[in-house]
């Protein structure tokens, strides 16, 4: 497989990496950082160092753009034109809603893998990055079925977990689980460096709590302005929701309410348990086989529809009947629950399905 990299930073240079040692792919890269293209190298992320995107994408089977994402747009743009017709072209940014809708290519399904560092540039590029990571595909009734199959098994071939989800979910979300985090870390880190100059006091050592609450806290400028202001309408809403929460403690701390407080905290100890035990969901593998018609958008209806449901795709093949009307896709998912809840989606959209 040729695969091109358009951005050489920790993540494109970590599916390069990825993408050399475990798929044994020929991969070009393009940067406008010409230092940075001579280390990808260096490090063995890349094969050959290209001068243009043109020069990267002109013999690959799947681009990936790793650019701040400010800069998607017109990289991702660049990308589509130059690329081959049966070349899948990806993204990885943070936010989804304005690139997905700029951009009708059947050849496109925009992406986000939930890895990464405090460390950025290709100089801490990990083959092993996305080991179990979570990767958003963004899907939409124009994808191409088998360029989306292509690349839900490059990325699982990474070590990632494909899901598909719809843009406007996956920036709600991300305002959430991601975006907010950096924003609360921030305020944190000034408030404790305020307080304690307000007073006259050194900053003393850190205990844990700090540290892990503030590990995100000052993340690289060049790369979060652009994802805050991106996703600044459904940030701004989880910061809303962030004060209505912190005002409901503060009240039932004023009043000296211990029977709300450990309601409060008890809650969140049963929140956390059941995200991470969501995370850790696994089983004994099954495959289904849904018979479906040979037209645009059912590989992502599916996809999706999954998707939504937390059904993780563990791998997935398409096979097209002869007279290409119709097709079979066959979908490997984990557990007994997630089986029985594939059966009932398909079938609630009107397709057959039986498990092999």
């Amino acid at each position: 497989m040729n695969v091109a990299l358009i951005g050489v930073g920790l993540i494109g240079g970590s599916i390069g990496l990825a993408a050399r040692e475990r798929l044994g792919a020929t991969v070009a890269g393009y940067d406008t950082n010409v230092p940075a293209l001579e280390l990808a190298r260096e490090r063995g992320a890349i094969d050959t160092v290209a001068d243009s995107v043109a020069g990267a994408v002109r013999d690959a089977q799947a681009v990936f753009v790793a650019v701040p994402v400010g800069a998607l747009r017109p990289a991702v743009a660049a990308a589509l034109d130059a690329a081959p017709a049966g070349c899948a072209v990806s993204d990885v940014g943070s936010t989804k809603r304005s690139i997905v809708a700029a951009l009708d290519d059947p050849r496109f399904v925009g992406g986000h893998p939930l890895a990464g560092a405090e460390t950025s540039g290709v100089e801490h590029a990990r083959g092993d990055l996305f080991d179990g990571a979570t990767w958003y595909l963004t899907p939409t009734p124009t994808t191409s079925g088998i360029l989306y199959e292509r690349l839900h098994r490059l990325l699982h071939s990474l070590g990632a977990r494909p899901v598909a989800i719809e843009p406007e979910i996956h920036d709600t979300i991300l305002a959430t689980v991601s975006h907010l985090p950096h924003v609360l870390a921030n305020v944190l880190v000034s408030q404790a460096a305020s307080t304690l100059a307000a007073g006259g006091e050194r900053l003393p050592a850190t205990g844990p709590s700090f540290r892990d609450a503030t590990r995100v806290a000052g993340a690289s400028s060049g790369i979060w302005t652009d994802i805050y202001l991106s996703n600044r309408d459904a940030l701004t809403a989880g910061i809303d929701d962030t004060i209505a929460r912190l005002q409901s403690v503060r009240e039932a701390l004023e009043a000296a309410d211990a029977a709300g407080i450990t309601d409060w905290n008890d809650g969140a100890a049963e929140d956390r348990r059941r995200l991470l035990e969501a995370q850790l969901a696994g089983g004994p593998l099954f495959e289904l086989r849904a018979s479906v018609p040979n037209q645009p958008g059912v590989v992502a209806q599916l996809a999706l529809e999954l998707g939504r449901a937390g059904v993780n795709i563990t791998d997935m093949a398409l096979y097209p009947a002869p007279d290409m009307s119709e097709g079979v896709i066959a979908l490997w998912v984990a557990g007994e629950e997630h089986a029985r809840r594939t059966e009932e989606l398909v079938g609630r959209l009107g397709f057959p399905v039986a498990r092999a």
